[in-house]
């Protein structure tokens, strides 16, 4: 606990509700005692990491409109990114499951991750208010919607299209060098070809985010 507690940067004045929220339904069933088991708190924190979320996005994106900060917000509180902030603090490896669910592969499952993140928040809530499981939650939001800001540019990859289209005969090719990192953190590099000849590169975490670094390269590099 004491490891965890370090990761968190936050330490707990009631530890029970750290175990509480890192207890699986599977292992609170298997030790026939009556252990709490962290679906509760899975649906406090839910409750917690929107408002937090609805919050922060509210005060910082403010061209955004009502149906783009609702979108914005899915896209921070999905299973998908709460598994990648819970694989970002290696949450797996201190989850209580039942040995049945360990051979299973649930410390790597995303639902049975995201949901104790989730359950992490609200025993952070209930422990300390809501400043220290607002700073939690922040941690990992605010990197992302950053990240996503960096890579919300101009489509490169259309601009440079039309610049190559005005020349009959030239052919375009994006062309994925290498992938590397673990699935829920993968770096892609990509090489953008013009009749065989490499124009740009780029790199991203994803193909696409790769592709339109590899085209503002290849744009730059032609003086546009």
């Amino acid at each position: 606990m004491d490891e965890l507690q370090k990761i968190l940067g936050y330490k707990f004045n009631n530890i029970d509700l750290l175990k509480e929220a890192l207890t699986h339904s599977s292992y609170a069933n298997e030790q026939h005692r009556k252990l709490k088991c962290n679906e509760r708190l899975e649906f406090l924190g839910d409750a917690v990491l929107s408002i937090v979320v609805s919050d922060y996005i509210f005060a910082n994106c403010p061209k955004l409109p009502e149906g783009e900060l609702t979108k914005l917000r899915a896209s921070l509180v999905c299973e998908k990114s709460l598994h990648k902030f819970a694989n970002q603090m290696e949450l797996g490896k201190f989850l209580l499951l039942s040995h049945g669910e360990k051979r299973n592969g649930g410390a790597k499952r995303a639902s049975i991750l995201s949901d104790a993140f989730e359950a992490i928040i609200a025993a952070i809530y209930l422990d300390g208010g809501i400043e220290p499981a607002k700073k939690h939650i922040l941690r990992f939001v605010v990197p992302e919607i950053e990240h996503r800001k960096s890579i919300s540019f101009k489509d490169y990859k259309t601009s440079l299209q039309e610049i190559i289209q005005k020349n009959p005969g030239e052919k375009l090719e994006y062309i994925l060098v290498s992938s590397s990192g673990p699935d829920h953190d993968k770096h892609f590099k990509v090489e953008v070809h013009l009749n065989s000849n490499v124009i740009g590169r780029g790199g991203g975490k994803s193909k696409k985010e790769a592709e339109q670094q590899a085209a503002r390269e290849a744009l730059e590099l032609m003086g546009y």
